[in-house]
Order: C-alpha cells, then sequence, then structure tokens
C-alpha cells in the first residue's frame, strides 16, 4: 500500500511540474515571441540592379511560403529597373536611326567631293575623263 502511495504521489509531482512548464508559471514567459524574418540583403538603392544581385536575392520565409510584402518590394524594383532600361534602349536605338539617316542622305564631310564616289545618275566628272591622247604606263611619272 505504502509504493501505491508513492507512486501517486510522485505521478502528480511530475503532472504539475508539467502543466507549469507548460502554461509558463513563472514571471517570463516560456516561449519568447520572435521576430519576422526580415530580408537580410535587399536588392541595392545606390546602383543599378545586375545580374549577381537577382542571383544573390534569397527571400525569407513565412508560415505560408514567402512573406508578400518582401516579394513585392523586389519585383517591383525589378520591374522598374527594366522599365527605365527599356526606354534607355529605345532612346539609344532612336538616336543611332537618326545618327544613320543623316549620314546615309547626307554628305559625307569628311570626305572631298572628288573623293567619293559618282552615283550613277551624276555626269561624268572631269578628272574621270582621261585624255584619250594621254596614257599612262606603270612607273611613269603622269606630270610629264
Amino acid at each position: 500500500m505504502r509504493v501505491f502511495w508513492f507512486l501517486l504521489l510522485a505521478m502528480v509531482v511530475v503532472v504539475a511540474a508539467v502543466t507549469l512548464a507548460v502554461v509558463g508559471g513563472g514571471r517570463s514567459a516560456v516561449l519568447q515571441d520572435v521576430a519576422p524574418e526580415q530580408l537580410t540583403d535587399p536588392l541595392p538603392t545606390t546602383r543599378p540592379v545586375g545580374r549577381a544581385d537577382v542571383e544573390a536575392l534569397r527571400l525569407p520565409v513565412a508560415v505560408r511560403g514567402y512573406r508578400m510584402t518582401d516579394v513585392d518590394e523586389a519585383l517591383g524594383r525589378l520591374g522598374a529597373e527594366l522599365a527605365e532600361r527599356d526606354a534607355r534602349i529605345a532612346e539609344l536605338q532612336s538616336a543611332l536611326a537618326g545618327a544613320q539617316a543623316t549620314s546615309v542622305g547626307g554628305p559625307d564631310l569628311l570626305k572631298r567631293p572628288q573623293d567619293r564616289p559618282r552615283a550613277p545618275w551624276e555626269a561624268p566628272r572631269q578628272e574621270d575623263q582621261q585624255d584619250p591622247q594621254r596614257t599612262e604606263h606603270p612607273g611613269e611619272d603622269p606630270q610629264r
């Protein structure tokens, strides 16, 4: 009979200790509130985003996937960077097309008129016509 009372008393002590531990019967809480995981290495704000920045981006995981605010922020930043680059590419392409149009349509300012090739619709130039009585031979001085 004494063993029975001893086992019953031991079981009551163990149940009370577990109950106090679970409920947190002390002054401080047993489980501390953990701060939510934050994005530790965000995309750079002082320079354009590069491929290495996107590859190094690690979004924090939440209870049900990724934290929506961090994902929205990263995608918004990447979208803005792409829009800015697309606008810059379009601007450079239009400037290049304008430069090519003026160079094809207008005379080349660096060449003298006699150096540029004659167009088929232009009349032959004086220097292009050879004097039939004058023939040059290799090694001869043309000024003679």
